[in-house]
């Protein structure tokens, strides 16, 4: 190690767990980062700053304002740009000797295997239930460990998944936990959710020590362990984990059957009657001048709605303000359309057949995307 590199790592260099040998590993090792959003930057920030010689980064997403909040590596002068590119130029500032690769596009069944197959650890940072258990299986089927976290509002998980515990050797891996995929709108994301900015600022750095541990080989790996942490009591719990008797036969016994499964598919949620497209919604709008139009997001919550006249129960309240619904057509609208059909699911189950109850699918999102502009 030159003058240079070791000026630079002196203060991880001199810990006699680690030393120069634990630097030279790190410097040798190769890292693929899916998710450059609110997990993937603290990730990338700490895995560069270590001298993690080689990462990689996926994501097809793109900097917007409302990721500022909790996106730490991004400015407001980035509002617009690729995640993955803007990752890359600012992290090659912070630490110039390092190779780092940007990925431009959504990981798939078509690219992720040979994507992660150029690398020694994958790291999880998306936040989609799709994406999450093809990047588990493709590990599984690469023999690649990964290294695993969640976030939703005050709460975090972290995790080593595929990769033999101290104890007994085990590999668990996230079907272990999870077998099957929630069906869409069951678990809310941190678009509809909320999360607060810190929290993935803290469960990023569980992340990233685990991947320098397993690096370097120092310390004890959350492998066969799922760390839970609560950012409003400072509680953390860590669950110890084991396989599950059926769980390799839901995973894909081959890389032909990997890239024949559908993720998107086994994540969707059913066809429900309840649910309308963005056409029919606005027939409803010119046609039912009566119905009662129902915004059952929090308030403050974006884009704001000003085409159309809205009543505003946030769903939590829904039960408690029945006497706000007195058309006989209801139609209700979030975000992306998950808690609205909760909602509709609600209603429909107490209206019964005396009221005709619809949820925008795709929620308002979806609907302004299909707006004419001006």
């Amino acid at each position: 190690m030159n003058s240079q590199l070791y000026e630079r790592y002196q203060r991880q260099v001199i810990l006699p767990e680690l030393g120069e040998q634990g630097q030279q590993k790190l410097l040798q090792a190769k890292v693929l980062v899916i998710g450059a959003g609110g997990l993937g930057c603290p990730v990338l920030q700490y895995l560069v700053a270590a001298g993690v010689g080689t990462i990689g980064i996926v994501d097809d997403d793109v900097v917007a304002l409302s990721n500022l909040h909790r996106q730490v590596l991004y400015s407001v002068a980035d509002i617009g740009t690729s995640k993955a590119a803007t990752a890359a130029r600012v992290l090659s500032g912070l630490n110039p000797d390092i190779n780092i690769i940007a990925h431009n596009a959504r990981l798939t069944t078509d690219n992720a295997l040979g994507l992660m197959d150029a690398f020694d650890i994958i790291v999880d940072g998306t936040d989609n239930f799709a994406t999450r258990y093809m990047i588990n299986d493709a590990c599984v089927l690469l023999d690649k460990p990964l290294v695993y976290g969640a976030i939703s509002q005050f709460e975090g998980q972290a995790a080593v998944f595929n990769y033999p515990s101290k104890k007994n050797g085990e590999r668990i891996n996230y079907r272990d936990i999870f077998p099957h995929p929630p069906k869409e709108g069951e678990v809310l994301n941190c678009a509809e959710a909320g999360v607060l900015g810190v929290l993935p600022g803290i469960i990023g750095g569980f992340m990233a020590n685990e991947t320098i541990k397993m690096i370097t080989g120092i310390g004890e790996l959350l492998a066969g362990q799922l760390l839970i942490y609560n950012a409003l009591s400072n509680q953390v719990y860590t669950l110890k984990l084991t396989a599950g008797d059926n769980t390799r036969s839901l995973i894909p016994v081959d890389k032909a059957a990997f890239l024949q499964t559908d993720y998107v598919w086994l994540c969707a949620a059913p066809h429900s009657d309840l649910e309308i497209d963005v056409h029919t919604f606005n027939e409803l709008l010119a046609n039912e001048k009566a119905a009662s139009v129902i915004d059952v997001r929090e308030p403050g919550e974006m884009p704001m709605v000003t085409e159309f006249a809205t009543i505003k129960i946030p769903l939590g309240q829904l039960t408690d303000q029945m006497d706000l619904i007195q058309s006989d057509t209801v139609m209700l609208f979030c975000q992306s359309g998950k808690r609205s059909l909760q909602a509709a699911n609600t209603l429909s189950g107490i209206f019964g057949n005396t009221k005709k109850i619809y949820s925008l699918k795709g929620g308002i999102v979806q609907w302004k995307k299909q707006q004419p502009t001006v």
